[in-house]
């Protein structure tokens, strides 16, 4: 148990500020109390020192790429994409398709650490690597648990390596899902033949989950629908029943006709706004409208700072989009309601971050949204528990050796650039 002593709480729903002693349970669905005196605290609780800092709940990250952890840095491209499709061609899938399953394991291990120490304490994934599928997803479910980072994990499964990939693709997910929470993942409609489509909703329905799946991330997702099934993405997708499931999770969902964004705001399923990374790929810029409140913010894997990536929302929708502080932040915080209404675990009261903020104006229930856009950065991050067990001591990870990992990815990542290159 750990005692966070003479802070102030703020409360994420309601702003509300509260100052006194905090007492946090360790466990999935354990949960955090307020006490007036320090006299009976047993002496084996953890006491930390939060006088002059701020607490409220951790952080979530809606869409991540644990894959993409050792491509940061790498030198250019075979050849420079000129688009969507190229991008994949030059970049995703060669990436993919190099990984190794001790790259795999390094990779879930550097995002969870980032994840760590950027206050997030719970992250939904997208993974693939079509030529090392097997025991994929449990091998960054390892890493995860081992940092201490709560997780909802999908396998990309694709039929663009063929009908044997898409096969263990549905295997893995199988597997994986007899023990663990987790997604029925998809690349793409354009990626995906109507067998496997098939095949992979009929296994989320076996274990009562959903669809995880990149959905009108570029024009050539809708042309390809259009031009072999007559019909458009999420039309597809609703004739399959992939709506029905308020557990599935459309990614990116920038090319919709009004019809389309009427089937998504009928349905309880959310739709998940990854800002940089749209604007990284150029591939245009998300517009909520139509579409309903459901709405998570992701990061694509490229990066694990939630707080940037509210910030980079708030700023960019101004282009294309109607959205406030207060709209943003409810995006920001919507994966609460996500995981929470669907019963998936790990993300209780009992995640939380303090922050070593010293704010240079008032600062109360009042501002709180402006301080949060505004003020709030990932380098305030002081402390992170996550379920009730710290794993951010002082801004360092303290649960796994991090300089030792990053030594061993530094290396992993020389050998996937090669390998990417021959792909």
């Amino acid at each position: 148990m750990i005692l966070l002593k003479d802070t102030t709480f703020i409360d994420w729903r309601t702003f509300e500020f509260t100052v006194g002693h905090i007492l946090v349970e360790e466990g999935t669905g354990k949960s955090i109390k307020f006490i007036n005196s320090l006299d009976k605290i047993d002496k084996n609780v953890t006491v930390i020192d939060c006088k002059g800092k701020y607490v409220t709940k951790s952080f979530v990250c809606g869409h991540h790429k644990p894959y993409a952890a050792l491509a940061t840095g790498m030198p250019n491209f075979k050849k420079t994409p000129q688009n969507y499709y190229e991008r994949l061609k030059y970049f995703w899938w060669p990436l993919g398709k190099s990984l190794d399953i001790d790259m795999i394991k390094l990779s879930a291990y550097v995002t969870a650490i980032s994840c760590a120490k950027n206050g997030v304490t719970f992250a939904i994934n997208h993974h693939s690597s079509p030529f090392a599928i097997k025991g994929s997803l449990q091998t960054i479910a390892d890493a995860f648990n081992e940092v201490g980072v709560g997780h909802l994990l999908s396998y990309q499964i694709s039929d663009s390596d063929g009908v044997g990939i898409a096969k263990k693709g549905l295997t893995e997910t199988e597997d994986y899902l007899r023990n663990n929470q987790g997604l029925v993942g998809l690349h793409s409609s354009f990626s995906v033949t109507n067998k496997t489509l098939r095949k992979a909703v009929d296994l989320a329905n076996k274990f009562n989950t959903g669809i995880h799946v990149n959905v009108a991330e570029d024009l050539y997702d809708q042309a390809n629908c259009y031009d072999i099934h007559n019909k458009r993405v999420v039309e597809r997708f609703n004739d399959y029943g992939i709506l029905d499931s308020p557990k599935s999770l459309f990614v990116h969902s920038l090319y919709l006709t009004d019809d389309e964004r009427e089937l998504i705001r009928q349905s309880n399923i959310y739709t998940v706004q990854n800002t940089e990374s749209n604007l990284n790929s150029n591939v245009g810029q998300f517009s909520s409208c139509g579409i309903g409140n459901n709405i998570l913010l992701g990061t694509d894997g490229m990066h694990s700072n939630m707080l940037r990536a509210a910030k980079v929302t708030l700023f960019a929708s101004q282009l294309n989009d109607t959205v406030d502080n207060v709209q943003v932040y409810n995006r920001f915080r919507n994966t609460d309601n996500y995981l929470n209404n669907n019963s998936f675990n790990g993300y209780g009261d009992n995640n939380l971050v303090v922050l070593d903020y010293q704010p240079s104006t008032e600062f109360s229930v009042n501002n709180f949204l402006s301080h949060f856009i505004y003020g709030f950065e990932a380098s305030h991050i002081q402390h992170v528990i996550s379920n009730g067990k710290l794993i951010v001591e002082n801004r360092k990870v303290i649960t796994i050796n991090e300089a030792e990992i990053k030594a061993k990815a530094r290396e992993a990542s020389a050998k996937l650039w090669k390998k990417m290159n021959k792909v």
